[in-house]
């Protein structure tokens, strides 16, 4: 079998910041998986990716003498995953607009494939989900969370709920990991699936509604509603009011406020009473932050909330506007309505004014939070975010 390693389409991966400055496009959780879990699942083998330099150490390339090299933006399919395994050596396949899905080929690539490269390609008609922007993150997660319950409970049995004050509606669409711990909860999957990842919590008093994953580890604090098409990603708390709203991992928003159609990156902390945004009082579109042209740009949506990098933590009742970014490693605090886009590196809010936020002082904040989850902030961790800090400053 080829070896499978996921690039990353370099117009996607800048569409896709601020997540893809810490991570590969295919490390983006949509679903109860990430991408790379995803493809990992449906060829059966561990992937690896094509990323930028600086990523490298961390998320190394590894080839072998035939090489599948996978889209990482792309939410797999039986069908394409049929397609790309009849796939001869040394061709490709796009989509009808030209986007490169996958090319096989015995050679290494250095940089993404392009449809210049001289491979011969085929085109694949059938419909799919690519995360092509950020709100793509939400917008499909409740498709995706759907194809992954499927995914990751084929020919399982669920552990039972044994709780008597929890109430199941639709128990057939609940599965629940070993180690997991419900209390006095309503889980209402009537019109989606609920999952529950292995040693994740339902504190007591909390509304789930499906399609919605609390990944392994996490926990959903007492009196928690947690609206449909929901992720929680591994090793989060979560309180409060949360919908159509994706946590990647390793992040917390442990107290009461609203969080609406929003992605959350690793690392993150939301202090009590943080509220965002998420529909304009005119109901006009929502513009958000482009990296690609450093300017708001309409997302086509009426219904878009907050963008969040790894490492940045918000302080009590911050505001997040409609359709805000704030990119890595930022602290944000302080009164009224934030800005639309907060710099990666920052320190302050709108009432107080932004300042650059010290090298050595966001690196010490960020090896603190790994320690509080018992991780070691290595040479590799602060290598990535000190050339991230470099090239915002280059910029």
């Amino acid at each position: 079998m080829p070896t499978l390693i996921l690039f990353d389409d370099p117009v996607i991966r800048t569409a896709l910041l601020p997540l893809t400055f810490t991570r590969p496009v295919a490390g983006i959780r949509i679903g109860t998986l990430t991408l790379a879990e995803k493809w990992a699942n449906t060829l059966d083998q561990t992937p690896s990716y094509l990323t930028e330099a600086y990523l490298q150490a961390k998320f190394p390339p590894i080839t072998g003498a035939d090489n599948w090299y996978v889209n990482g933006a792309v939410c797999p399919t039986d069908a394409l995953a049929e397609t790309i395994v009849a796939l001869p050596p040394d061709t490709g396949l796009i989509t009808h607009d030209g986007l490169v899905l996958a090319v096989r080929t015995t050679q290494t690539l250095t940089a993404a494939p392009t449809v210049n490269d001289g491979y011969p390609y085929r085109t694949f008609m059938e419909p799919l989900t690519i995360v092509r922007n950020l709100w793509d993150i939400f917008v499909h997660n409740g498709d995706q969370l759907r194809a992954d319950f499927t995914r990751l409970t084929a020919g399982r049995t669920s552990e039972p709920i044994t709780d008597p004050f929890t109430r199941c509606y639709a128990p057939e669409n609940i599965f629940i990991e070993p180690g997991a711990t419900i209390r006095a909860a309503i889980l209402n999957a009537e019109g989606g699936p609920i999952y529950i990842g292995r040693d994740a919590t339902i504190s007591e008093g909390s509304i789930v509604i499906g399609p919605f994953s609390l990944g392994e580890g996490s926990t959903v604090n007492w009196g928690g509603k947690m609206r449909s098409n929901t992720t929680i990603g591994p090793f989060c708390k979560v309180g409060g009011e949360v919908g159509n709203s994706v946590f990647l991992g390793y992040s917390n928003k442990g107290h009461d406020g609203f969080l609406g159609n929003s992605v959350i990156g690793e690392w993150c902390n939301l202090g009590a009473n943080v509220n965002n945004s998420n529909l304009k009082n005119d109901y006009s579109n929502v513009k958000l932050h482009a990296y690609a042209t450093d300017r708001l740009e309409d997302t086509g949506r009426i219904f878009c909330g907050l963008m969040m990098g790894d490492f940045t933590k918000a302080g009590i009742s911050t505001m997040f506007n409609t359709g805000t970014v704030v990119g890595v490693s930022a602290n944000v605090f302080g009164a009224g309505f934030q800005h639309k886009h907060v710099p990666s590196f920052s320190w302050g809010g709108a009432a107080e004014g932004i300042t650059p936020y010290r090298i050595e002082k966001a690196l010490q904040v960020a090896k603190e939070t790994f320690i509080r989850r018992n991780k070691a902030f290595d040479d590799v961790e602060e290598a990535i975010l000190r050339s991230i800090f470099s090239m915002i400053h280059e910029a």
